[in-house]
């Protein structure tokens, strides 16, 4: 209980601009160092950095940052950073022309802290069974200047609205300022609205604020005892004929 608390606070409580959920161990020095770990590490960030500049993405984010993995890669005993198979990196690209094209122009430089996340670490990082990190489709992102969160939330769901559906972007919301792009498939999800289930898009819409707080569920109505019938009086036997 104590957890749920904590998290709802973490969620809808405005954080001070800039504040942020960055990665730990998967900065640009750990990558350095795993880059350097054996011949085969660095081969296949070479052809996946050569594939980005075929493709025509290759800048628009440092590679270090798009191979990040989970968060929780380490609590999973998982990598911190990991090239995907090469067949998943077409969608990568997709979504990195998003970003460039849309993301980027409305909301200023951003930072990815998690990208590519294989089944296993996927998992335990109790991401969804069709998670489009599983196919390398989507990148959770941070601004890297100060943002305040609702502006954050006004910003990204017009880009969303804008754009999204001609590009069947995914965009979810998270704690602070932490918010998730793919081009897997058009849709919208985050922790906002009355239930706090609904995107903050949707509540923006609908004129509301999607930092208020979720309203407390309705008390359980207890059922009724089950009505006993009312007990009957024995009534005597009808007396026969004295013999």
């Amino acid at each position: 209980m104590l957890r749920l608390v904590l998290a709802v606070l973490a969620l809808f409580s405005s954080p001070p601009a800039g504040a942020q959920q960055l990665p730990e161990g998967q900065g640009e020095a750990e990558f350095r160092a795993w880059y350097a770990s054996s011949p085969g590490v660095r081969a296949s960030v070479l052809s996946f950095e050569s594939w980005q500049q075929a493709a025509g993405v290759y800048g628009v984010l440092p590679t270090w940052q798009i191979i990040r993995t989970a968060s929780m890669w380490r609590e999973c005993n998982g990598p911190p950073f990991e090239v995907p198979p090469p067949h998943h990196w077409p969608g990568m690209a997709q979504t990195l022309r998003f970003i460039r094209d849309h993301v980027r122009p409305a909301l200023g430089p951003v930072e990815a802290v998690s990208g590519y996340r294989n089944e296993v670490l996927n998992t335990c990082a109790q991401g969804a069974a069709n998670s489009a990190h599983r196919d390398f489709f989507a990148l959770d992102l941070v601004p890297v200047r100060p943002v305040e969160r609702i502006e954050l939330f006004r910003t990204l769901c017009r880009v969303h609205a804008q754009f999204g559906p001609g590009s069947g972007v995914g965009l979810g919301f998270y704690a602070f300022q932490r918010f998730h792009v793919d081009t897997r498939s058009f849709r919208r999800w985050g922790g906002a609205g009355p239930r706090g289930n609904e995107s903050p898009c949707a509540v923006l819409e609908r004129g509301e604020d999607p930092l208020a707080p979720p309203l407390p569920p309705p008390p359980e109505i207890q059922p009724a005892p089950p009505v006993q019938p009312p007990s009957q009086p024995v009534q005597p036997l009808p007396e026969g004929p004295r013999r």
